[in-house]
């Protein structure tokens, strides 16, 4: 089976911080590139890969596009370093029935980005 979605961007004001927010919060590191002359830090993937992109004329913010990152087995620890790392928990963990668990934050750069886990 396809995945639904099979690229993401992220876009962000500041890449640095965007990417430093990220590599602590999900515990990874993300691979710097740059693509059609815009600053992209790309996240590892299986099936569905993204980015947080700079890119002139968009902003960052609440109210876009919702994406929902696999946290598959390390939700709880990721909820845990979303303050830490600058950011707001906007919805704690969530029982979502059989598909598992979410939770919802507001990144450093004001998006709001959706954390999903599986049933175990």
């Amino acid at each position: 089976m396809r995945n639904s979605v099979n690229w993401f961007e992220l876009f962000v004001a500041e890449l640095p911080r965007a990417q430093a927010f990220y590599e602590q919060v999900l515990a990874t590191k993300l691979k710097a590139e740059t693509f059609n002359g815009e600053p992209h830090a790309i996240f590892g993937s299986e099936g569905v890969a993204g980015a947080l992109v700079v890119r002139k004329g968009v902003k960052p913010g609440a109210g876009g596009t919702m994406v929902y990152l696999n946290c598959n087995g390390t939700l709880d620890a990721v909820v845990s370093r979303v303050e830490k790392a600058g950011g707001k928990l906007v919805m704690p963990k969530t029982d979502i029935g059989p598909p598992g668990f979410i939770a919802v934050m507001a990144d450093s750069e004001g998006n709001t980005v959706g954390l999903h886990s599986e049933r175990s």
